[in-house]
């Protein structure tokens, strides 16, 4: 019965992951709150995450449906409300959602290049938006991996092509550097390039995220192995996006292990390429009996690991 709902990509579907992930907001912001003193800026504060998480749901789904990254289903849709579910007490933090949201629509500008329309721009977008990750977190500068071989997979190499994500990575550098020099603090912009030394390894271990990470990499592997043979068996643009998502979960998977400021939220950014990698593995599972089993799974799981974990 659930795979059969979530087999389904209409708008009540997202509405009911949406209600879902509000109770569990709800309650995380209701626990955060009812032993503190009650304030307006805290109601603000909170309206403001929802809003910011609202954002977030909605480029991911734009990003997946926009570009076919799956088939007409909300298996990924469904993965990432649940690992969100189980994160949000570590996302609620401005910097992080902001960062979050700026990725989604880098991803946006990379994935949206499998269409030849208006190449170009989008390269030099891919560029900007990266540069304003960059901005947010050095250690970023490794997603410039994901745009040439975007560029590689599905446009022809070029002079232009080549430049136009250098002229964009560096247009918003440009523009803070300019900034900060104008108020004299054109120290904070150098720090920019002063790589801490990568440390916190192990903090994944100290609770629930050790396990988390583990079940993320372990679907990602199997669904990889599970939908590679047929996705790269036909010469298409889902292929190379397929390669494409690979890629970029490698990535995301190192950034989160040498990432300098580590709280066990950065695993979302793996869980964007991830999610859709495991959708897809799931779609290739003909037995409904089975998915169920594996979907109630992981709903119950996300449900005892919020509340007793």
């Amino acid at each position: 019965m659930l795979a059969n709902f979530l087999e389904k990509s209409k708008p009540i579907n997202f509405i009911v992951y949406l209600v879902l992930f509000f109770c569990f907001f709800f309650i995380t912001v209701f626990s955060n709150i009812s032993g503190a003193e009650f304030t307006w800026y805290k109601v603000l504060e909170s309206v403001s995450y929802f809003f910011l998480f609202i954002s977030i749901f909605f480029f991911y789904h734009f990003v997946v449906s926009k570009n076919k990254l799956t088939f007409d289903n909300s298996y990924s849709f469904f993965l990432f409300t649940l690992t969100i579910i189980l994160f949000i007490s570590k996302l609620f933090d401005f910097k992080v959602l902001i960062l979050l949201l700026v990725y989604l629509l880098f991803l946006r500008k990379i994935y949206s290049l499998r269409s030849s329309k208006k190449v170009i721009q989008k390269i030099f977008d891919s560029g900007f938006w990266l540069g304003i990750l960059c901005i947010l977190e050095p250690f970023s500068l490794l997603f410039s991996i994901l745009i040439f071989a975007a560029i590689l997979l599905h446009q022809k190499i070029t002079i232009h092509t080549l430049v136009s994500p250098i002229i964009g990575f560096i247009t918003p550098l440009v523009t803070y550097s300019a900034y900060l020099f104008w108020n004299d603090s054109i120290d904070v912009f150098t720090q920019l390039f002063y790589f801490d030394e990568i440390n916190n390894l192990f903090i994944y271990a100290e609770d629930y995220t050790f396990w988390i990470f583990g079940v993320i990499v372990l679907l990602t592997i199997l669904s990889i192995f599970l939908k590679s043979p047929k996705a790269l068996s036909v010469n298409n643009s889902f292929k190379k996006n397929w390669i494409l998502l690979i890629i970029n979960a490698i990535i995301t998977a190192i950034f989160a292990f040498i990432i300098t400021e580590k709280n066990g939220s950065e695993i979302i950014f793996l869980l964007v390429p991830s999610s859709i990698i495991i959708a897809n593995g799931f779609e290739v599972i003909q037995k409904n009996v089975l998915k169920n089993i594996l979907f109630g799974l992981l709903l119950i799981g996300t449900v005892i690991t919020f509340f007793w974990l």
